[in-house]
């Protein structure tokens, strides 16, 4: 058998186009077989799916095979011209593959349910010698992944693959011929949901424990969404215990159809309408063994997004590159797993449409980016339980991504503030007189840090008696001038103190909460505090443990949120004082390319115990869990929404935190890595995302915090932190020029916190992103596809910030369109190109996309402050005079004030020189808000009369088309007009 290896140049639509056409050619006179009906899954009177009996015979193969319903879902067969003589002569005279490795693959048969086709296809080799080995580069599938082994061709060889040596760092020596044996489907039954079929292997692959029946599910669960999973029907196997929605009904009109190859297995997802290839998993074997499961498909281009935690450029290079997923204590650095696993990924396709697929899968795992365009899934356990959306959008993408793994929780207000920390501050009075000096000069911030110098000896759930006694006193002058204490706290809790002297750890050994070794001892590693054990957050016990140890906590110290760090989990000891054990769960067969060469390299044993499975299955989990029991922890303590920031995250921990991408450094690359970083996680459903301002470890400049601090203004979580040991990089410790950019930096934001607000609840509802790439607007625009050095806020806000030092201007890209300068309102027409602009050291560029209208507020110091100011609306008018945007607004802190109808919505509309304000949706906070003022940009005549609500009134026009007017002084709770003539 050989596998159907269609190169993406002949895969753009399979059925009908020259790829199709050409699988077809070494196959003419070939048998032909039609599946008439599928039998319902179960039923008496089901006969074997590829019985003779229900197979009808062609006498000579027609160039295609098409079916379409008939009435009350009979399916009716058309047949395409049979007289076709042009396309079968040619098929004829086609000379053999050998040397392309397109496959071997016809289409034999299809049957159409509901707009999806199933598949079979019959193989034969192609005529003359087989020319096995002589696969192009680009399309060799790795055959011998592991690192620690030089491959020889005798070890190749034996696993029968082929040895080839290429270029150093390119493609794979040794790699899987086309007939290395694989599964075969050998029945397919339909279900309510789709379909279920076996899968069968006959020949056992190289690694051990192969299974050697799998179950096929196919379900259409939305015409967006299709759910593809392989397991073991005979061994019940780890699954992640996320809760994602169950499919109760069949997709109607899917915008996916779906093709299966019989013999090798595989399966190919296309894009109704385009024919698009989005997957095409017969290009290599599929192997599934007890901890080495593969599967590789096709790309339908080379335009590739998410995939992290990472340190890389936004758009993936498929240059045989491996992206390993194991969450990892380590200062980012190219190359390297960190500290979250998010398996999902975005695909551009070459019309500009997008889908994205997600593996739910914990386990330690690497995907394999290579130029065929193609990608391999590896993972050492658990099952392959695919999604895959089909957009078409780039948002959609992501707000389908989002309906599986839950929407983002709605940050309190205050959480989108200015927050300040470092690690050494040395006691409470110096974090104090730092809080007091932004104060002095009144730069904005809401909410003050301590990392884990506040602690006595490191350990959680206590303060420093000598350095930090007056830490209540400044939680305390910190609410008194609305603003907020936000304190560290790490999962390792301290073992090495005497029984009875310090409680966390009594109480967690009285109850069994913590992870056991391999003997049902706690497993001991070593963090900050000494010698440590790690709390089973997969227990729910141990949740109520976390609470009453905060509860506890928050009577003596009133914090407002928590920074969970050191969760991945950390352990300055491989695996555990006492080692680890040798057994697979440790050293599992196969070894994913992670940091350290191991799976307990700076964390714990993966053999360790934990309540819900191994912690070989739970790794990833570790933060997203202890997010969860924090969020729920602070809910219950504070009875308002939770804020919390997490270092290790995985699928879903959008619901319960943000994060901030790590211990970066003081350098100007890393300030650049950010952005790629904001993006990829507002991919990954946590837009709440921001990178340590002017870099955590190292010593900044003036000038790199400076430009740091106004990109950081533009992170959607904006915290400046740095490590002990340095000197200060908060905005008072620069000279009074640094120090005034960086609060008109930060006045800026707070601003615009009412436009920033609304983003996060269009994120909380529908899923949208809130930083985002250029390409999700304008995904015809070929030239956005690479672009990470420029960001949008939403839709309409464009932040081109300086990226290199000792320069006054940048160079931003400016896709087709009116834009506009967000303090000016000058206009800049593009056709879709590169602008230099005017960037001194005190300014970073923004600018309005045409038709928006952006809520801004008089900025104060606080949120708090802020939120009661009136409103500036400003509107940036399209060409055709037209306007949109909307405005979020509740009490900024509540429980579920959206879905309990606690909130206000109000909608802006600019058409024909008029301006409207609709109230949607209202209730009592908006009563205090007033609109004082309306700015339009790009009015290019000068108006004569302007009115509100019918009544003249003063205003002001300058020669850059902007048109302004103030003191209106209009109640946001009431629906009004403004017209000018």
């Amino acid at each position: 058998m050989s596998y159907n290896a269609i190169g993406q140049e002949q895969c753009q639509s399979f059925v009908g186009s020259d790829c199709g056409r050409k699988a077809f050619q070494h196959y003419q006179g070939k048998r032909v077989y039609k599946l008439n009906r599928l039998p319902q899954c179960g039923s008496s009177k089901a006969s074997p799916p590829f019985s003779t009996q229900t197979m009808k015979s062609y006498r000579k193969l027609p160039t295609r095979l098409t079916h379409t319903p008939g009435p009350y879902g009979e399916e009716e067969e058309e047949e395409e011209d049979e007289g076709n003589e042009p396309a079968l002569e040619a098929a004829r005279k086609t000379p053999s593959l050998g040397k392309r490795w397109l496959g071997a693959a016809v289409i034999v048969g299809a049957v159409v349910l509901v707009g999806t086709f199933w598949v079979i296809r019959a193989q034969s080799p192609p005529s003359g010698p087989p020319e096995k080995c002589d696969v192009p580069e680009a399309q060799r599938f790795d055959c011998y992944p592991e690192r620690d082994t030089v491959v020889t061709p005798e070890l190749c060889g034996a696993r029968g693959c082929c040895f080839l040596q290429s270029s150093q760092g390119g493609p794979p020596w040794c790699f899987y011929p086309p007939d290395f044996p694989s599964y075969a489907l050998t029945t397919l039954n339909r279900t309510d949901l789709g379909f279920l079929g076996v899968l069968t292997r006959t020949t056992k692959a190289h690694y051990p424990k192969d299974v050697l029946e799998l179950q096929l599910q196919v379900d259409l669960e939305t015409d967006f969404r299709l759910h593809i999973k392989l397991t073991d029907p005979n061994n019940p196997r780890y699954e992640v215990p996320l809760e994602v929605p169950n499919a109760t009904k069949k997709a109607q009109n899917p915008l996916y159809s779906l093709d299966f190859s019989r013999d090798p297995f595989g399966i190919l997802v296309k894009r109704r309408g385009s024919g698009v290839v989005l997957l095409n998993t017969t290009v290599a074997p599929l192997i599934f063994a007890d901890q080495f499961l593969q599967i590789s498909t096709l790309l339908p281009s080379e335009f590739l997004y998410g995939l992290g935690e990472h340190r890389r450029g936004f758009l993936h290079h498929l240059d045989w590159t491996t992206l390993s997923f194991w969450a990892r204590d380590v200062p980012p650095t190219e190359s390297y797993n960190l500290y979250g696993a998010h398996p999902f990924y975005l695909s551009l396709e070459e019309a500009g449409s997008a889908h994205g697929v997600f593996l739910l899968n914990s386990n330690a795992m690497e995907v394999v980016l290579q130029p065929a365009p193609a990608l391999t899934w590896r993972t050492v356990g658990g099952i392959l339980d695919f999604y895959v959306f089909l957009g078409p959008d780039p948002s959609s993408v992501v707000q389908q991504y989002q309906q599986v793994i839950g929407f983002p929780s709605m940050p309190p207000f205050w959480g989108l503030g200015f927050h300040l920390c470092r690690w050494g501050y040395g006691s409470s009075n110096e974090t104090w007189q730092t809080v007091k000096n932004m104060r002095n000069y009144l730069i904005p911030q809401d909410a003050q840090w301590n990392d884990i110098d506040y602690m006595e000896g490191s350990r959680d759930f206590t303060v420093d008696p000598e350095h930090f006694s007056t830490l209540p006193q400044l939680v305390m002058d910190l609410h008194k001038h609305g603003q907020y204490y936000v304190l560290i706290l790490d999962p390792a809790i301290s073992s090495s103190q005497t029984p009875g002297s310090y409680a966390p750890y009594d109480e967690g050994l009285r109850k069994g909460i913590f992870i056991n070794n391999t003997h049902g001892q706690p497993l001991i590693g070593e963090v900050w505090p000494g010698l440590t054990a790690f709390p089973d957050f997969s227990n729910l016990e141990t949740h109520q443990w976390w609470l009453e140890n905060l509860n506890a906590f928050h009577a003596r110290i009133p914090f407002d949120g928590l920074w969970i760090d050191m969760n991945e989990p950390s352990n300055f000891k491989d695996g555990s004082v006492d080692g680890c054990t040798s057994g697979e769960l440790d050293n599992p067969p196969y070894k994913p390319a992670v940091l350290g060469g191991t799976l307990f390299a700076k964390t714990i044993c993966t053999s360790a115990k934990q309540s819900l499975s191994s912690h070989y299955n739970l790794h990833n989990l570790y933060g997203l869990m202890e997010a969860k029991a924090s969020a729920s922890a602070l809910i219950a303590i504070r009875g308002k929404r939770p804020f919390v920031i997490s270092r290790s995250t995985f699928p879903s921990q959008g619901r319960y935190s943000g994060h901030w991408l790590g211990d970066n450094r003081s350098e100007w690359k890393d300030m650049y890595w950010s952005i790629p970083g904001l993006l990829n996680f507002n991919l990954f459903g946590i837009p709440l995302v921001g990178a340590d301002i002017c870099g955590f470890s190292g010593s900044t400049t003036e000038e790199l915090c400076t430009r740091w601090m106004q990109l950081g203004a533009f992170y959607p979580f904006a915290r400046n932190h740095n490590t002990k040991g340095e000197k200060a990089q908060d905005p008072v410790a620069f000279s009074p020029m640094a120090r005034t950019a960086m609060k008109e930096a930060l006045m800026t934001r707070y601003a615009l916190l009412p436009y920033l607000y609304t983003l996060f609840h269009h994120a909380h509802h529908w899923g949208d992103t809130v930083a985002r790439p250029l390409f999700f607007e304008f995904p015809q625009d070929t030239n956005t596809y690479a672009l990470d050095r420029q960001f949008l806020w939403g839709r309409n806000l464009l932040v081109t910030p300086v990226l290199e030092s000792g320069v006054d201007s940048v160079t931003g890209y400016f896709p087709r369109g009116l834009w506009y300068d967000y303090y000016t309102g000058s206009s800049l027409q593009s056709q879709g190109e590169r602008v230099k602009l005017a960037a001194p050291l005190d300014h970073i560029n923004v600018h309005i996309r045409e038709g928006a209208v952006i809520p801004t507020q008089k900025p104060d110091i606080t949120s708090w402050m802020s939120s009661g100011n009136p409103l500036l609306l400003v509107v940036a008018l399209s060409q055709e005079g037209m306007a949109w945007g909307d405005l979020f607004w509740d009490d900024g802190e509540s429980l579920n004030t959206f879905e309990r109808g606690n909130y206000s919505y109000v909608v802006f509309n600019v058409s024909q020189n008029i301006f409207t304000s609709t109230v949607l949706h209202s209730n009592v906070e908006v009563i205090y808000i007033t609109v004082d003022g309306l700015t339009v940009y790009g009015i290019q005549k000068q108006p004569q009369v302007v009115t509100v609500n019918g009544q003249e009134i003063p205003f002001s026009y300058l020669e850059n088309q902007v048109l302004s007017m103030s003191g209106l002084n209009l109640n946001l709770n009431r629906s009004f007009s403004i017209k000018w003539i």
